[in-house]
């Protein structure tokens, strides 16, 4: 099994604020994006692929494929994944990836969200989810950037 050195839900999955922060501070040898509509469209690859580090291979894959390129990979590899909810995340878990630990950076708002904490919107699928997490064993935290004292999801309780 990988070594997942993050697994962040963001529904901006590449960007700025990942590459920059996150990367240097992790190197990844691969940045996994899962996400099942990402995953058939070429255009939004290449636009991640320009903000991508050239040190890490990124892949682009749906929640089904990731579960299965994350069984097989090997211990020795750094991989950071990169998820856009908290619905595919929990099918990454419920799939027997080890995940421990989500990180949430932004989830926007959207119709039929409210705020929960600045920049992360939630609706009652996705605290469902995150409960669920959270029954699983999986710590949870908002953390916009690593040096950034994490919060906690007390909405939950």
């Amino acid at each position: 099994m990988s070594n997942i050195l993050l697994t962040r839900i963001d529904d901006r999955l590449i960007h700025g604020q990942v590459v920059s922060q996150w990367c240097t501070e992790l190197k990844p040898d691969w940045m996994l994006v899962v996400n099942d509509e990402v995953a058939g469209d070429e255009m939004q690859q290449e636009l991640m692929n320009m903000a991508a580090p050239a040190y890490a291979q990124t892949r682009y894959v749906t929640v089904d494929e990731a579960i299965y390129t994350l069984a097989k990979a090997d211990e020795d590899q750094k991989i950071m994944i990169l998820v856009a909810n908290p619905e595919d995340t929990l099918k990454l878990i419920e799939g027997g990836i080890p995940i421990k630990k989500v990180n949430i950076g932004n989830m926007d708002m959207k119709e039929g969200k409210h705020l929960i904490a600045p920049g992360v919107a939630v609706n009652e699928e996705d605290l469902n989810a995150f409960r669920q997490m959270e029954k699983d064993g999986v710590e949870l935290e908002i953390k916009k950037v690593p040096g950034m004292k994490a919060e906690s999801l007390d909405v939950l309780k």
